[in-house]
């Protein structure tokens, strides 16, 4: 497990709700919650969105919500009717929270929860519409337990979108990254229709065509802890018309062109003061101007991507 980044206020207090479908995850979302609860983000709270998990998920999300008042939301669905639908419900309930900054993951604990503040640094630093945490960027990583048909399959649709859309990202069906709550806004949840794991091509599709800047930093991906995965025949289908379907329906949206850039880990650093000369000639720190706080900032390495997404390690 990774050490969390520790960020300079005003950063840690920022305003960051972590939406979390869920679908059977009754055994894992508690040791989630666990984790996200205890990061050095005082302003984060969680949002759990269930679709009637049979499993009692649900009521375990409304168990947690009365032990951590104020910092954990659920949202009931009336049934499962995909994690597309799931996140557009997610999200577009923490914008009307008042949310600044809005995390995705999976609730299975294949996304490390302490890379977060890391990545919600990367977002601040870079000024970035979306940082995701990438399995195929230098320094990211997948559990060795990963079955090899799923490190062959991810590997082969991230090509095959790519080809097809030419979208500047390694890893564009990954499923953790924080946004801007304004690129959200700017994308229009409303007319986001993919309802499974093209859900998250669709997303960074969007951005890219309107121009926001994608940050894509290394994270370690583990294989899930409790229950069985979600993906189904039916799924994989609809991710395979998919980039087709995403090209008519949205052909009308200017194409600009977005900032793809990788990341090295985030070192966050303290920010430093210009300095003056006194009256001697000696070098003094200026003061901050009245009424203002310092400006945080990170020191971050970042490089252009390559047309082709890494193979999986």
């Amino acid at each position: 497990m990774i050490e969390p980044v520790q960020l300079p206020s005003p950063w840690r207090d920022a305003r960051l709700t972590v939406v979390v479908p869920t679908y059977n995850e009754a055994g894992n979302l508690p040791v989630l919650v666990e984790r996200l609860l205890a990061l050095p983000l005082p302003g984060l709270r969680v949002l759990v969105a269930d679709d009637n998990s049979p499993d009692g998920t649900g009521e375990v999300a409304d168990k947690l919500a009365i032990e951590h008042p104020g910092r954990i939301e659920v949202v009931h669905r009336a049934g499962k009717e995909g994690l597309g639908r799931a996140y557009v419900d997610g999200m577009s309930r923490a914008l009307d929270g008042g949310a600044d900054y809005v995390a995705q993951m999976d609730a299975d604990l294949s996304h490390p929860p302490e890379a977060l503040p890391g990545m919600l640094g990367a977002l601040l630093s870079t000024g970035a519409g979306v940082v995701i945490g990438s399995r195929y960027v230098p320094g990211g990583e997948l559990d060795e337990a990963w079955p090899l048909y799923r490190r062959a399959l991810s590997g082969w649709a991230n090509l095959y979108v790519h080809t097809l859309l030419r979208v500047r990202i390694r890893d564009l069906t990954a499923g953790f990254k924080i946004w801007q709550a304004d690129a959200l806004r700017d994308i229009g949840l409303d007319r986001v229709q993919s309802n499974g794991y093209s859900f998250q091509v669709e997303m960074h599709y969007l951005a890219t065509k309107l121009g926001h800047t994608i940050l894509e930093v290394p994270i370690r991906f583990e294989e899930r802890r409790d229950g069985v995965s979600k993906m189904t025949t039916a799924t994989k289908i609809e991710s395979a018309l998919m980039p087709f379907k995403l090209r008519s329906r949205h052909r009308d949206i200017g194409n600009a062109t977005p900032r793809a850039l990788e990341a090295a880990p985030v070192e966050v650093v303290a920010p430093r003061k210009p300095e003056q000369a006194d009256d001697d000639g000696n070098p003094t720190a200026a003061p901050a101007p009245a009424g203002t706080d310092d400006e945080p900032r990170a020191a971050l390495g970042t490089t252009d991507t390559d047309d082709e997404p890494q193979a999986a390690r």
